[in-house]
């Protein structure tokens, strides 16, 4: 009989998903996660040909753990600017796997943050629209735009250089909301660039 495998394919993506976590994607390799795991590095190798179809199931597992902060987000009372908290808490508490998910280039088996952003996307749409009383292409606009700015203070977040205190962070998050919001309602053709931009900015800055 061949030799029972003492480790299951979830095991092993899981303690690689540790190390991905603590030590950033790069330090994903059969020596790291056999050292995670106790064992040698044959296990690793009984369930994937290569260390970069396991980081590929990292990467699969770190978007399931970001999905759950967001799905968190949408069941507080004002869905979208929970997920404006748990964006920035997905920052705060797992830098390395949001480096992993929203600051790597598109190669091969990761995705990048326009990817990222699409999948973000897909999970508040519906939320918007029903709150916010917009059509799926406008939601799908105002989630691009403030998401913009919650990437700008994660990506400061996990780079150690964000002067900012939560307050402050969530203070602008909705301010931009609002004003999006509001830009979307009452000026028509906004989220589709169908407008009179001049006209507009000379109304503005006539009040």
């Amino acid at each position: 009989m061949p030799p029972k495998v003492k480790f299951q394919k979830e095991e092993i993506v899981n303690a690689a998903l540790s190390v991905a976590s603590e030590k950033g994607i790069d330090a994903v390799t059969a020596r790291e996660v056999a050292k995670e795991l106790k064992v040698s590095v044959g296990p690793i190798f009984t369930w994937f040909d290569s260390m970069d179809a396991l980081k590929a199931e990292v990467y699969a597992l770190a978007k399931e753990l970001y999905k759950g902060y967001i799905e968190n987000g949408l069941r507080e009372e004002i869905p979208f600017l929970g997920i404006w908290h748990q964006y920035i808490a997905f920052a705060k508490k797992e830098p390395q796997l949001y480096r992993l998910l929203f600051l790597t280039p598109p190669s091969g088996v990761l995705g990048g943050a326009v990817e990222a952003l699409r999948f973000s996307q897909d999970l508040a749409r519906e939320s918007i629209m029903n709150i916010y009383k917009l059509s799926a292409y406008q939601a799908d606009c105002y989630f691009r735009d403030i998401w913009l700015v919650a990437f700008s203070y994660a990506t400061l977040i996990v780079t150690d250089d964000c002067p900012y205190t939560e307050e402050e962070m969530f203070a602008v998050g909705a301010e931009v909301s609002l004003s999006i919001c509001k830009a979307f309602k009452e000026i028509p053709g906004l989220a589709e660039r169908e407008y009179d931009r001049d006209a507009i900015f000379r109304e503005l800055v006539s009040r």
